[in-house]
Formats: C-alpha cells, structure tokens, sequence
C-alpha cells in the first residue's frame, strides 16, 4: 500500500502540469473565439441582404424557440453569430437556405431534452480520462513502469533458484564440494552453528573464461532451492554518480526480506576495480557503489541468511578490502578441465547430438588440452553445423578433426590462391617443426601437419604434450619448446637458403618464453633471482608508472641472457635438422602431396623411409577427413558453376576454384565438354 502512495505522490506534479497546460490552451481558444448575439430583427436583416454563409437551427423542446448558430460573409475563422428566433420566422430562414444553397444543420431535437446523450456527451469523455489515468497508475506502482526508478536494484529475483543441479555441471569436483557447504548451510544452518563455525559470507569464484563459473553459481541456487537474486557488476554503475550505492542499499534491503536468500554478482571487477586508479585519479560512481557494497556486506549492520557469490576471471583488479575475510572469506579457483573432465563435459553436450560409431568422446578430449568447457561446447556446436552443410543424417570424425581447427585457427581458405613455391616453402616449415618435435626428447609429441592455409598461418604443426600433468615445467621442457617453435625458422635457412617473415608468431612466443625463464623463473646464469612480475592485461593506473627494479646494467644483461638462449635452442635445432635432412625432405614431399599427414602417417614415413603407401595406413577417422575434404570441394565447385567437377580430382578441383576466384581464364578440358 505504501508502494502505490509513493506512486501515487510520484505522479502529482505531471498530472497538476498537464491539468495547467489544458486549462491554459481552454483558455487561449476562448480568447480567440468571438460570438455575435443577433436579434431576430437583426438576423433577418442580414438575411435578405445574402450576408449569411453557413447557418444550424436547433429546436428548443419548450416556449417554440428555436436556436440559430452561424456566420456572415466579412467574419473571421473563430467568428460567429448567435439568435433566437420563434416558429414562424424560421419558415423564412428555411426558404432562404433553399434559395441560395446555405450550408445548413438542422438538428431534430433538444440535446439537452435527452438525458442520455446529455451524458454521453458530457461525462463518458471524463470517465475514459479517469480510466487511462487509473491504469498508468497501477502499472507504476507494480513496478512496471521504472522510468522514476534510477536508484531501485536491477537484480532479477528466482523463487526456485531454477533448474540447473550439479549434475547438469561436468567436472569441477573439487570446485562443487567447495559450494555445497552453502547449501547445507542455508538448509541446516543449525548444525553449524552448533559447533561455533560461521559459514563465509561470500565466496568468489575465479577462472578463465569458459570454465563454467557462471554455471556453477546457478547449479547452487537450483541446489539450495532458495530465493536467488542475480545481477551483473555494470547493472551498478550509472552515469548519475550515487545512483549505484542506492542500487546496491536497495538489493540488499529486498535480500533481507528473502533470507536465507543467494545473492550472485557476475562480473565483479565492473565494479569492484582498486580505488584510486586509473589517470587523473578515481571514478567517484564506481567507487561510491564499490563502498557501498563493502559496508552491506560486513559493516555495522547485519546480514545474517544472506551469502554473495561473485565471479570474475580479472581477480588481480579487484580492491583488496573486498577480498578480506568477513567479505570474500573463500576463493574457488575454476581452472581449466583436464582429460577426465573434458571427456564428461562432451558427454553432456552430445546428449542432444547424433554421432556414427566412429566418433570416440575420449579420443577427442585427449585431442583438446587447453580447452574450456565453453570451446568444447562450441567444438560439437562447431561440428553438428558442418554435419548439416554436408548433408549427413550422423556427426563423423571429420567433422569433429574440421571443427577442432576451425576454434583453434578459423575456417579453410580453400580459395585462396598458392603458388608451388609458396607451398613449398611451407611444407619446409612445417617439417622443421616436425622433425625437431620428433628427435628432440624434450620437445611435444606431433599430431598432424597440415599446410592447408587457416587464419593468418599458412598451416601449422599440431603438437600435444605426451603425458597430461600441472602447469609445472622443467628447464628442459622449456628449452625444447623454443627449439621447437624456432625449427621452422631453422628449417628455411637450412634447405631454402632463404628467410621468410613465416616465422613471426614463432618467434615472438620464442622470445616471451626465454624472457620468462630470465625474469621470472630464474632460469639463467643470473641466478634464482625475479626481476619482472608477470604482467598480462595491465591495469592501467596501477602499473602504468611502475618502478623499474633493477639498474641499465642488469637491463643489459637480462637482453644478453635472453639472446643467448635463443641463439643456443636455433643453434641446436638446424644441427638436429641438419642430421635429418632425409626425414625433412620426405615429410616436405609428403605435405606438398597429400596437404595433411596424421601421427600414424609421420610413423609411417620414419619407419620406412618412403612416402609411399600412405593411403594404406590412414586410419578410419583419418580416411574420413580426407573425402570430407573432397566433397566440400565438389560442393563448392558445383556452386561456382565449374563443369566436369566430378571427374576432377582434389588437386584439380583446388585449382578451378582458385581461378574461378581470382577471375583467370582458362581453357575447359576435354572432360569439361558435354
């Protein structure tokens, strides 16, 4: 009820201003407007000098009288003229009109001898007025209408915490026992607080993109079965400064009626940043929404019932007093899956998903380390759409080993143009990195090379690490991977005497691994020392005029360490390179052949010494891509109107379309003919 006066008090100046702005333009069309009073001797006279240009005649129920309304020739656009005549002058009037054709309007009766038109015409008008006014009104007080509202919570409220479980959450066990104390709190509270434990008043959740944060916070709400508000970090800042506090004061005040309630901010760092950065000093909104949010959730007042959960994947910005235990108590850190888990995370979304024999979930989750729960899903997604541009009633391994390029790199470029020597020149490359990746113990374990260009690269070697374990690295592992990155360089000095701009990425994740070692590691004859803090996604304002913590001379010397690694891994790997020059060649040979050789096929080639019989030890899956490929290219030239594509074969077909793209002529072959 309370809500509704509000309203009601909220709404009073608009009406009073609309109330003085029809009563003024009322008012100003009455000034405008001049009315004659004519007697009937006057009206009469006027008739019959043929001044009269429009005339209405109105019967008056009683006394025989008649009303006349109308205008003179020389009257203005607001003039008119008003009489009363008896019955027998308006048999003249009358006769007049016939005679000079007068606009005329004769009513039958005394509008105001009928009580119900009398009403219709006076009232209805009002009522309908009231009604709409009623309805704005209503709308406003049950907050549909928040036009006034700048300071109320945007926080949207779920009864039933919805209905995602944990069950519907593959992987995170760790994370999940971490949550479910929550729950058994807000059912049991009692026997926690039996021994004297207070359970944390907020936990955030921490990780990279894609790791499922968001969906573990709604797996606890649909858990706990209790009122759950959710709301993102920028629903808070606004442009008016205080308005975020009062969202905040505001969400809190309707948590507190819910408790034992969930409160779940996404993307905290929107408005939990450090205060006093950035240049020029502070954001006052952000800030004043910061403080507010710190004081609600421990200050002098009391939110018993009442847990916040938050997630953000940028924990390194946010404000230190927010992170202080009696506010975030805990950090769950949602890291990315592993084996195990990427295999349980396919599993969920390939329920709704149809897939040949063929496919193996387990080898697939064995092929993406490194991959999120969101790049997963979107593999399948990735994987089902080319299914369908292929007409095919099952998903297969190509489209799988197809979709898995296209998240990592992007789309085929089937179209574009290359030259023998560019192609060359790659297969080179990539052998390079093969190579290095198979003689050298410490280096990854190699997959698949292809030089079918993808993105910005012209191809790429795929290398996985041979055992799955902790991001904990050893010296040697470092090594052999900037060996590993640099052997392409190597290799194209090596076998083309020639250089390319090919190896720029190579060289530049190369350079950032063997500075690491040096300034964070303590890997090099410097000694275990850290002189660089690991900076990616620099705050600016924080880190901006950061000082140096070591002199031009140790500067100096950490370039000279650093140099002197890559110098040493690029040295090693063209002797590696140079001792295999056989195997380099052979796998050139076979990329410029086939484009794409798989692990069993590089076996292959090293056991035998000969690029020949490849076909026969392509496995299942891998015999799958290749006419996967084929077909998208017969689609393709069947698209652009090529004749006798399907007599053509791959290399053929890349060749049309290249031309068909880049506008050549060319003389149709004999098969084209028909």
């Amino acid at each position: 009820m309370k809500k509704k006066q509000n309203a009601y008090m909220a709404m009073l100046p608009y009406i009073i201003l609309a109330v003085v702005l029809v009563a003024t333009m009322f008012i100003m069309n009455l000034a405008n407007t001049k009315v004659n009073q004519l007697t009937t001797g006057e009206l009469m006279a006027e008739i019959n000098k043929k001044k009269v240009t429009e005339i209405t005649i109105t019967p008056k129920s009683s006394d025989n009288v008649y009303y006349v309304e109308g205008k003179l020739s020389g009257y203005g656009k607001n003039e008119s003229f008003k009489s009363k005549v008896i019955s027998e002058e308006v048999s003249k009037i009358t006769e007049y009109i016939d005679e000079n054709n007068i606009k005329k309007y004769e009513t039958n009766k005394d509008p105001g001898s009928n009580d119900f038109l009398y009403v219709f015409v006076n009232v209805v008008p009002l009522l309908i007025l009231v009604i709409v006014a009623y309805v704005m009104f209503n709308k406003l007080a049950s907050g549909n209408n928040r036009s006034m509202d700048f300071g109320r919570s945007k926080a949207k409220l779920s009864e039933d915490g919805g209905n995602t479980k944990f069950e519907d959450v593959a992987g995170l066990k760790e994370e999940k026992q971490e949550v479910k104390e929550l729950i058994d709190f807000l059912k049991n509270p009692k026997k926690f607080q039996k021994l004297g434990a207070r359970i944390p008043k907020g936990v955030l959740l921490v990780g990279p993109p894609g790791t499922g944060k968001t969906l573990l916070a709604k797996a606890v709400a649909g858990e706990a079965n209790v009122p759950f508000y959710y709301i993102s970090g920028s629903d808070f800042v606004e442009l008016f400064v205080g308005v975020g506090a009062s969202r905040v004061r505001d969400m809190f005040k309707q948590a507190k009626q819910s408790a034992p309630c969930l409160i779940f901010i996404d993307e905290i760092d929107a408005v939990g940043r450090q205060r006093g950065t950035g240049l020029g000093g502070g954001h006052d909104e952000r800030e004043q929404t910061l403080n507010q949010l710190l004081t609600e959730m421990d200050g002098f007042g009391a939110n018993e019932g009442i847990i916040v959960i938050a997630a953000t994947n940028r924990p390194d910005v946010l404000d230190p007093a927010l992170l202080r235990p009696g506010r975030f108590d805990r950090q769950v850190t949602v890291s990315l899956p592993d084996s195990r888990e990427r295999k349980e995370i396919l599993e969920v979304h390939a329920k709704n998903k149809k897939f040949s024999d063929e496919v193996n979930l387990g080898n697939v989750s064995q092929r993406t380390p490194g991959f999120s729960g969101a790049d997963l899903e979107n593999l399948l997604n990735e994987a089902a759409l080319l299914a369908v541009r292929r007409d095919k009633e099952k998903i297969t391994m190509a489209e799988i080993d197809e979709a898995t390029d296209r998240v990592l790199l992007g789309p085929a470029k089937t179209s574009r143009r290359i030259t023998e020597k560019e192609k060359r020149l790659v297969a080179i490359h990539e052998s390079g990195h093969a190579v290095i990746g198979l003689k050298l113990q410490a280096a990854q374990e190699v997959h698949k090379i292809t030089i079918i260009p993808r993105g910005m690269a012209g191809g790429y070697t795929m290398m996985l690490p041979k055992e799955e374990k902790m991001a904990i690295m050893t010296k040697e592992e470092l090594i052999g991977q900037i060996t590993g990155l640099l052997g392409g360089r190597a290799s194209e000095e090596t076998f083309l005497g020639q250089i390319t701009t090919g190896a720029s990425d190579d060289l530049k994740r190369a350079t950032k691994i063997a500075r690491s070692m040096v300034t964070e590691y303590g890997m090099s004859d410097l000694g275990p020392i850290q002189l660089e803090e690991k900076q990616e996604g620099v705050f600016l304002g924080r880190d901006y005029a950061k000082s140096r913590d070591f002199s031009d001379q140790v500067a100096l010397e950490i370039d000279q360490e650093v140099s002197k690694i890559l110098d040493q891994c690029y040295k090693d790997a063209k002797k590696i390179l140079e001792k295999n020059e056989t195997l380099v060649l052979l796998l050139a040979d076979a990329l410029m052949k086939y484009e794409t050789i798989t692990k069993e096929q590089i076996e292959h080639i090293v056991a035998t010494g000969s690029i020949d019989l490849l076909e026969e030890v392509e496995s299942e899956e891998d015999k799958s891509v290749r006419e996967a490929r084929l077909d998208d290219l017969k689609r393709e030239a069947k698209e652009r109107g090529i004749k006798g594509y399907t007599k053509m074969n791959r290399e053929e077909l890349e060749d049309a379309i290249s031309k068909d793209v880049t506008g050549e002529d060319e003389e149709p072959k004999e098969e084209d003919s028909e």
